[in-house]
């Protein structure tokens, strides 16, 4: 029987690879740990439902959020790579599903398929444009701007208008103390864009929180709707 998988890069993937791969179903709790900075990969994970964050941690242990992955990607390609440790903690901050395939089943059929290597690829570039317009955005934007872009970002990821976010969480995502977080939060709830209580976010109107977004959120969300797209065709094959 013919699995119909709901994560693009699984979608996109040949059944000759899919076979060998064998994607082993697995559920992701909250807090689930798919990395840890300078610990070896040993899987590479496709999300089906759910969201991950990738995060920089500093000595002092607080952590910034550098990347998210959900229905689109993985984490752990890197590794097929050559990176042997990674440089990052990767975990979910939305409870999910998904697959995973051992670090070497990936990395013989990554030698082994161009067409495997290109979707692979494909999905890096992705994650490396999303890095840098986020850097840029923390450093450019203000709180708000960055706050809506984020609950936009992680809507699409997650296909919901809701989900449940602390407020401490948003701030180590977007590199700011709570009480920015609280006041953000309280002015796109009282202009009837999203409810939030006790953590639980239900986004109200998405073209006016689309509207309080800096750029960046398009930038990222045409890039997401359309990195598989080439002009050799290979990614769809």
């Amino acid at each position: 029987m013919k699995i119909r998988f709901e994560n693009l890069l699984l979608q996109s993937l040949h059944e000759d690879t899919l076979r060998r791969l064998s994607p082993q179903p697995i559920n992701f709790e909250l807090m689930y740990d798919l990395e840890l900075m300078g610990e070896p990969i040993r899987y590479v994970y496709f999300i089906e439902a759910g969201m991950a964050s990738i995060t920089t941690t500093f000595d002092d242990g607080s952590q910034v959020e550098v990347g998210m992955v959900g229905y689109e990607g993985a984490v752990g390609i890197t590794a097929m790579m050559g990176t042997k440790l990674s440089l990052n903690r990767v975990y979910t901050q939305i409870p999910g599903r998904g697959y995973r395939v051992p670090l070497k089943t990936a990395k013989e059929e990554f030698n082994r398929s161009p067409h495997f290597q290109t979707v692979m690829i494909c999905y890096v570039q992705n994650q490396l444009i999303q890095a840098m317009q986020t850097a840029g955005c923390n450093a450019k934007h203000s709180i708000q701007e960055r706050l809506a872009r984020w609950l936009l970002t992680c809507r699409d990821r997650v296909k919901s208008n809701r989900f449940n976010i602390t407020q401490e969480f948003l701030g180590d995502m977007l590199g700011t103390g709570r009480p920015s977080v609280t006041v953000a939060a309280e002015r796109l709830k009282q202009d009837g864009l999203i409810t939030y209580k006790r953590g639980d976010i239900e986004i109200l109107d998405i073209a006016g929180l689309e509207a309080r977004s800096c750029e960046c959120y398009a930038t990222v969300k045409d890039h997401l709707e359309n990195f598989l797209e080439y002009d050799d065709g290979q990614a769809r094959a």
